[in-house]
């Protein structure tokens, strides 16, 4: 893991050159608390709506968000959700001189309408397209050809993702690998549901997933024979150099021509929406290659790459700095959960802005009781993830006196952060959580009792969020807990 670590820490900016099918994605989210009379189907109350890159487009914001650089080509439609697509991609800073606005073919559109329960565990209900599919013109791959081969010199990857809209044939697709072989870049495939993988004679290395695969080979994909049998297969029939078929939660099989093929496992985590995860292995792949990795350790970091990616609702571009820290966790340099300020902002915004419901809670912690957890679980199940802010050790002597606490802040944090009903810990100097407050919005400040006066009540309800107290296990507290054993200790 640390040999992984210096290998992204020393990554340049690697420059993609992206074919594919791009389109528009658009997100309805609204709240789900009441049954149709007219049907038996959810009414969904829209709260607001978004744009964001799709398809190809979210290859590319992958890309950018590894550090690399991305110029991407293919084709728009000469309209309304065309100029969007590309003033999104122009945002985050891809570069879209090869997009090329047609009249006679519209840009696809696919609209998500995103159902909550409370304001919260955003589920998907209903997805609408708008496409067409037709094969391009001759005219068109040429338009496309010749804006791929005005951006070759200066790529060292091509990464083609097909989502077989009609950008790639089994006529054209071979002229398209061939033109970067040529100027010495190695092409990338995530390739299309097809029963046969012949168009992608001559690319570098193609990303199946399992059905993918066994659907391109007809050999049902269960086992490690059956895996090995598959990839050697796809090696035959595209003399690629390597296959790497995703395995959802178990990782990747990755073999290459000449060796054995490999399980490379997965850690095991929560998958809250598979959508893009193959987007994240083929930027992934792109950029290391690009870099100059083998394919074991492009291997590896897709697999982190994507593991991350379903972890979150939607595509949510993963960022360099996220593969280092998530390689730190599993080495335990740092505590998974336990996380800096300003990173805790960024990860709660982003849950916010995807519907999401952020519960935050605050305290000592010092000897962690069967009323803490009764707690916790409680407050975890009134949004969809739960902060917990700790008294650093300084703070907690000013609020408990010399002798505490019992336990040193980081042990305290670590413990907290082992218990599934908690997302995330930060340890808080201040006297008061009112700082990390007005820095992380919360939805909902948690706190136990009965008592009326909670502190940061009025900056939470300031900002429009909410406050509500739960009430505590009777005859569980740390300081009984510490008097009984100082009582016992006494006696003996």
């Amino acid at each position: 893991m640390q040999e992984l670590i210096e290998l992204v820490e020393g990554f340049g900016v690697p420059r993609v050159a992206l074919v594919g099918d791009f389109m528009l994605d658009r997100y309805v989210y609204g709240d789900t608390e009441r049954v149709s009379q007219e049907a038996p189907v959810p009414v969904l109350k829209v709260v607001r709506s978004e744009s964001r890159t799709g398809g190809a487009g979210n290859v590319a914001a992958a890309i950018v968000a590894l550090g690399g650089e991305v110029n991407c080509i293919g084709l728009i439609g000469d309209d309304v959700p065309g100029e969007e697509l590309s003033r999104l991609l122009t945002e985050i800073g891809a570069g879209v001189s090869g997009l090329l606005g047609v009249s006679h073919r519209p840009t696809t559109v696919k609209t998500r309408y995103i159902g909550m329960a409370q304001h919260k565990n955003a589920q998907q209900i209903l997805r609408v397209d708008e496409e067409v599919t037709e094969r391009l013109s001759d005219e068109a791959h040429q338009s496309v050809m010749q804006a791929l081969r005005g951006c070759l010199p200066d790529c060292s990857t091509l990464a083609l993702q097909d989502h077989d809209k009609g950008v790639f044939t089994d006529s054209n697709t071979p002229e398209i690998i061939a033109a970067a072989r040529e100027g010495g870049c190695k092409v990338i495939v995530d390739p299309a549901l097809l029963g046969d993988y012949g168009r992608y004679r001559g690319a570098t290395l193609l990303t199946p997933n399992r059905f993918e695969a066994a659907r391109a080979t007809g050999i049902p994909v269960s086992d490690s024979d059956s895996l090995e049998r598959a990839g050697r297969d796809i090696l035959d029939t595209t003399e690629a150099e390597a296959v790497m078929i995703t395995l959802d939660r178990e990782g990747v099989f990755l073999i290459a021509r000449g060796a054995d093929g490999q399980r490379i496992p997965a850690r095991p985590r929560p998958v809250y929406d598979g959508t893009g995860a193959g987007d994240a292995v083929l930027a992934m792949v792109a950029v290391a290659l690009g870099e100059g990795c083998d394919y074991p350790d492009a291997a590896a970091l897709a697999n982190v790459a994507g593991g991350l990616e379903v972890e979150r609702f939607g595509v949510v571009p993963i960022r360099r700095e996220e593969l280092i820290d998530e390689f730190r966790k599993v080495i335990g340099l740092r505590g998974g959960k336990v996380m800096l300020r300003e990173k805790l902002a960024e990860e709660l915004a982003r849950r916010r802005a995807n519907g999401e419901t952020v519960v935050f809670t605050n305290g000592c912690f010092d000897l962690l009781h069967m009323g803490h957890l009764s707690f916790l679980r409680e407050a975890r199940e009134l949004g969809s993830c739960l902060v917990v802010a700790i008294n650093s050790d300084q703070s907690v002597r000013g609020v408990k006196g010399s002798g505490r606490p019992v336990i040193g802040q980081d042990e305290r944090a670590e413990m907290l952060g082992a218990l599934e009903c908690i997302d995330y810990v930060i340890i808080f100097e201040e006297d008061t959580p009112i700082p990390l407050l007005e820095l992380l919005r919360p939805d909902l400040l948690v706190k136990g009792g009965t008592t009326p006066m909670v502190v940061g009540r009025e900056t939470v309800e300031g900002y429009g969020g909410k406050v509500r107290t739960l009430n505590l296990v009777e005859g569980l507290s740390t300081t009984r807990i510490i008097d009984r054993i100082l009582s016992n200790s006494d006696e003996s």
